[in-house]
């Protein structure tokens, strides 16, 4: 059973910065995609990054790209959302997800992840 678990959210000022993790298990091989997805209430679930795990290739939103930075740490096998510039309308429920990529693809729609973190809150106040 593959299992995701977010940790670092909490309530920051804007302008700030947080840092989330998601620490992965189970995982049987390299080749997969992990992503950062966000939900406000109301809304729909956003892509904000998501990053090859065996090349390390990422990709941004535009929305948060220049602010947000998506990195992994292989060897704890886990994923990182360093969150800069922080603004209240960046307030969600952040989530990660991951996706066996055996051709090495870094999806962007929610749709294409299979397995996911129960989320962990990003407040931001004004």
């Amino acid at each position: 059973q593959v299992q995701l678990v977010e940790s670092g959210g909490g309530l920051v000022q804007a302008g700030g910065s947080l840092r989330l993790s998601c620490a992965a298990s189970g995982l049987t091989t390299t080749s997969f995609a992990m992503g950062w997805f966000r939900q406000a209430p109301g809304k729909e679930r956003e892509f904000v990054a998501a990053i090859g795990w065996s090349t390390g290739s990422t990709h941004h939103a535009d929305s948060v790209a220049g602010r947000f930075s998506i990195s992994r740490d292989n060897a704890k096998s886990t994923v990182h959302l360093e969150m800069n510039s922080l603004k209240p309308e960046d307030t969600a429920v952040y989530y990660c997800a991951a996706d066996y990529r055996p051709l090495g693809g870094v999806p962007r729609n929610p749709g294409d992840y299979d397995y996911w973190g129960q989320g962990t809150q990003v407040t931001v106040s004004s």
